[in-house]
Formats: structure tokens, sequence, C-alpha cells
């Protein structure tokens, strides 16, 4: 592997077990040795024909009433074969609510639809496969709730939602529509988009690991944090590179043993950042998520976070602040300086 930017050999031929052929597509970013790579064309005409694949990306976008219901939609998302490729909690401005719904503006529940998008946070996700423009409004099914539950029963509509307006979720209907809509909540231009929804008080920060989001546990543990009756009030996927691994692990370099596979674990992958509320969040959430070492959390804390989906003391499926006072300092770190 050639290094174009600094024009020298970044790795020679060797076997890396984490990466298959099905991670192989243009479009998709993959992970190398900690080293992001987002892969745009083919080399040539024998890789594109073995390689090439019906991949594409839409919008599934997570309306207001889908808060408390986050991580059984998200668990369902990735149950039916889809790949979360970006992620971000936000709160629309008018604005942004007219630009979005600018094709519904003749229908007559447009203010009603306008007004309920902007009444609270939304979940923009970027989701990848095979057909997926078609294949996510299927499985979101008919925008009448009621007559999803009659004509599409599996649906995420049937499941969760209320009525016509409040049902859940958006998808495009067109690919053209799903490349306009994906602009507009993360921009190619590198902008920001719409504001994340970060409230900097009575704080702490969870990050889910990437080997969790790998093993298609974000919505399980997601589901947890809120049936335990912790707030989440910002979420965002990030693909940490090691400067930006090393200076959030900064206070325990020298301090813990696992420094350095630690900051390898955060930047091998997509992780999830999360600001979670409550009014004693550091300590009571810390505690949910139990021991560092998933070993010990099964002995002493079984039904802790680590404890549930954790490996080992590398791998143990999420990082929580571990001191109240820095609670803050983390949230910033992701949703103020990182997403700037």
């Amino acid at each position: 592997m050639y290094d174009m930017k600094n024009r020298c050999k970044f790795l020679n031929r060797t076997k890396y077990e984490d990466l298959q052929f099905k991670d192989l597509f243009v479009g998709n970013k993959i992970t190398i040795f900690s080293r992001h790579l987002s892969l745009v064309d083919y080399g040539d005409q024998y890789t594109s024909r073995m390689l090439g694949s019906r991949k594409e990306r839409t919008l599934a976008l997570l309306k207001p009433d889908a808060a408390l219901k986050l991580g059984e939609i998200i668990d369902m998302i990735l149950n039916a074969g889809f790949t979360i490729t970006k992620a971000k909690m936000m709160i629309l401005s008018r604005k942004e609510a007219i630009d979005f719904y600018a094709d519904h503006l003749a229908k007559p529940f447009y203010n009603e639809l306008l007004e309920f998008i902007i009444s609270g946070p939304v979940v923009a996700l970027e989701i990848l496969g095979d057909d997926a423009v078609a294949k996510w409004k299927t499985f979101l099914g008919p925008a009448n709730s009621a007559v999803a539950r009659t004509d599409a029963p599996g649906s995420i509509r049937a499941c969760f939602g209320s009525d016509g307006i409040r049902n859940v979720g958006h998808g495009p209907d067109s690919f053209a529509t799903a490349a306009r809509e994906l602009e507009l909540f993360f921009p190619s231009s590198g902008g920001r988009g719409p504001a994340n929804t970060a409230k900097y008080t009575h704080c702490t920060c969870c990050v889910i690991k990437p080997h969790a989001i790998k093993e298609g546990l974000t919505g399980k543990i997601i589901k947890a944090i809120i049936d335990t009756g912790f707030e989440i009030s910002a979420l965002q996927m990030f693909y940490m590179d090691r400067a930006n691994a090393e200076e959030f692990y900064a206070i325990y370099k020298g301090v813990v043993a696992e420094y350095s596979e630690m900051v390898v674990e955060l930047c091998s992958g997509p992780c999830i950042a999360l600001e979670i509320r409550q009014m004693d969040p550091s300590k009571v959430f810390r505690d949910f998520c139990g021991p560092s070492d998933p070993e010990i959390a099964r002995h002493l804390r079984p039904d802790t976070l680590r404890a549930t989906y954790g490996k080992n003391k590398i791998q143990n499926a999420v990082h929580c602040t571990d001191l109240p006072e820095d609670g803050l300092l983390e949230v910033q770190y992701f949703f103020n300086i990182l997403d700037n």
C-alpha cells in the first residue's frame, strides 16, 4: 500500500484478519492498522467485476418520537443488513426543516409536519446496503402507521409509529433525493450541517467502542442505557485518528498499562460518542458501565454494560468518564472540538 500524500510505502503485503472482501467496495471507509481509508475507485476492471455490488447510501432520519425507542430501531436497522456509516443527533432550525421538506410544500399536512420535525431532536443516519434506498423505504413501511400495522406489521412504523405524522422515521424516495438529503445533514464540503444537541450540563461521556459497533451491539447498548433511565442528550459517530485518540486518552498515559492498546482500539474503526445526562451522572453512569475488566465485572456486577458486552480490558464495549470533574471536558472534546 502506497501513501500518495507522503510519497512513501505505508504497508507491505500482509495478512489483516479484520478486513473482509465484503468491505471492499467503492464509497466504503475501512481502517487498516489505525489508518482510516476511503475507497474511491477500483484499480482495474477485473477488480471492479469481482468486488462491485449494488451498494447504495441513503438517509435514515429518526424523528423526535423515536427518542425512547432509539436502541430498538438501530438494532432493527443493523439486523436488516444495513451498515451505519454516519450518525448524528441534531436539532433542526425552521429554515433547515423548510429546506428538508421542500417537496411537501403543497401537502395539506405540511405545517403540522414542519412543526413536528423541529419539536425535538432527530437522529440522522447514513446507512449503506444493497439497493438501500428502496430497501429502507420498504423496511420503514407505509407512511400512515395504522396502515403499516395492517399491511406491513413487521415494519418500523408498524412497531413504533402513532399516525401519519408521528411515524418514527423518514426515507428518501429515490437515489437522487437520497443524495440531496444526505448533503443537507452530512455536507460533503466538510461543513457541520444542523447543530448537534449537546447540552453541556449535568453530563458525563460514554463512547461505544469500535469493536462493539463492528459486532452489531450499538442498538443493544443504547437500549440498555435508555431503559436504565439515563437521557442520551447528544450522539455522534466519529472516526478517530491516532492523534485524537491519544489526546482523548492523555489522562491515562503513564497511569494505565493498557494505554497504547486503548489508543489502537479507539482508532480501529468508527466509535459513537454519547452525552449522558442525569442529576448525579458521572458516578451513577460509571457504576452502570461496571469495572473496566469485563471478567471482573461478570463476577462482581453481572448486570453492567461491560459485563454484558465486553470481551477484555481493551475491548470492554464502552468508555465512560472516570472522574466526575472530567465529564464535561470529555463531552466538550467530542461535541465542541471534534464536531467543529
